[in-house]
C-alpha cells in the first residue's frame, strides 16, 4: 500500500463519524430514508444529509435511490458488511469489561422465535442458572429474520429460529424439527368434525405468521396454504405464537400452529386440527450463533450446556409430536 493511500486510511479512521455508519446500517436495513429516520427518531432531512456527508467522505455512492426506486450498491453492500462488524463490537465492548470488572457474573441476551416448545431448552436454562445464579437473561421474542440479524449484529449472544436463509458468516446448530397443522377455534363450524376433508377448506379465511409467505421462514406453510387454496385475504397476522392462537381461538380465520406447542390447548378444547392429518409440515428450528462475537462466560456456558443436551438426544428423540420418520435436517 502506497504511503498517500496509508495516510488517507488513517485519516478516515481519526476523522469519521461513527453514527454516520450507524444512521447508514438503519437506512438499508429500513429499505429507505423515511423509514430510517422513523426507526431512529430523527428527521428525513437529516437521515438524507448523513447518507450525502458519508458519500462524500468515502468518495463513493452507496445508496442509488430516486422516487420509484431504492438500491444498495456493491460499495454500499461492502460498507455495510463491515459496518455491522463495526456496530457490533463496540456494542460488546460494555461486555467485556463488564466480564473483567466481575467474572463470576454475566449477561446473556437470547433472542428466540416464539413457538419454541423444546424441552433441554428449558432444562438448560434451569441447570445453568441453579449452577450459576449471578448470571442474568434477556429473553426476546422476535422473528426468526430478526432473530438472525440480531446475533449477526453482536446484539445477542445466541438465537433460536427457523431459517430460511442462512448468513455465510454464521454458525448453525439443528436443535429439533416440529410440525405444524391448521387449526380451527371452539365457534368454527369445522370444531369437532372428523369427516373433513382438504376440499372442505377451499375458500375458507385464514390467520397467519408474518413469516408464512413463499418469501420467508415458514414457507412449506405457505405452500401447505395454497394447496389448500385458502380464502386469497388473511384476516389477520403477527409473529407471535400465542397471538396467531388467539385469533383462531376467537373465530377470525383457521391458522397454522406447531402441534406440540398446542397440545394442552387441543386437550383443553380450544382447539381443532384440520386436514390435512397425514404428513403434517416439517419447520427445523436451529441454534444461530456468530464466532465472531466475544461472548462472555455465561454466553459461551449455557451455549455449550444446549448443544450438549441436544447432542446426547437421538434424532428421534428431537422430532415433535414423535415421528416415524427420521428428521432430514
Amino acid at each position: 500500500m502506497s504511503l498517500s493511500r496509508l495516510d488517507d486510511s488513517e485519516r478516515l479512521a481519526r476523522e469519521l463519524d461513527w453514527n454516520l455508519l450507524r444512521t447508514f446500517i438503519a437506512i438499508v436495513q429500513e429499505g429507505g430514508i423515511t423509514a430510517a429516520a422513523d426507526r431512529l427518531l430523527l428527521k428525513q432531512p437529516s437521515v438524507s444529509n448523513a447518507l450525502k456527508r458519508l458519500e462524500t467522505r468515502l468518495g463513493k455512492r452507496l445508496i442509488d435511490r430516486g422516487p420509484s426506486h431504492f438500491r444498495v450498491t456493491d460499495a454500499g453492500q461492502s460498507l455495510y458488511r463491515e459496518a455491522l462488524e463495526i456496530h457490533g463490537t463496540i456494542a460488546r465492548l460494555t461486555v467485556e469489561i463488564r466480564d473483567i470488572e466481575d467474572e463470576v457474573r454475566g449477561h446473556v441476551n437470547i433472542r428466540v422465535a416464539s413457538h419454541v416448545v423444546f424441552p433441554p431448552l428449558d432444562e438448560t436454562l434451569r441447570d445453568f442458572s441453579h449452577r450459576h445464579p449471578r448470571v442474568t437473561f434477556d429473553m426476546t421474542v422476535a422473528t426468526s429474520a430478526d432473530v438472525a440479524a440480531s446475533v449477526l449484529e453482536k446484539k445477542a449472544g445466541l438465537g433460536i429460529c427457523l431459517v430460511h436463509r442462512k448468513w455465510p458468516t454464521l454458525s448453525y446448530t439443528h436443535l429439533f424439527r416440529e410440525h405444524f397443522a391448521f387449526f380451527c377455534g371452539p365457534t368454527h363450524r369445522f370444531f369437532g368434525r372428523r369427516d373433513l376433508t382438504e376440499a372442505d377448506l377451499d375458500g375458507e379465511p385464514s390467520v397467519a405468521f408474518d413469516t408464512d409467505s413463499l418469501q420467508d421462514a415458514l414457507r412449506p406453510v405457505a405452500i401447505l396454504r395454497t394447496r389448500l387454496n385458502l380464502d386469497d385475504t388473511i384476516r389477520g397476522t403477527s409473529s407471535h405464537l400465542e397471538e396467531v392462537k388467539r385469533l383462531i381461538v376467537a373465530g377470525v380465520g383457521i391458522g397454522p400452529l406447531p402441534i406440540h406447542a398446542v397440545a394442552r390447548d387441543i386437550e383443553d378444547g380450544l382447539l381443532w386440527q384440520l386436514p390435512p392429518y397425514e404428513d403434517p409440515t416439517p419447520i427445523d428450528i436451529f441454534l444461530v450463533t456468530n464466532p465472531a462475537s466475544r461472548l462472555n462466560r455465561a454466553e459461551k456456558g449455557l451455549i455449550e450446556m444446549l448443544t450438549q443436551k441436544t447432542s446426547a438426544l437421538p434424532p428421534a428423540k428431537r422430532v415433535y409430536p414423535p415421528q416415524e420418520a427420521e428428521i432430514g435436517a
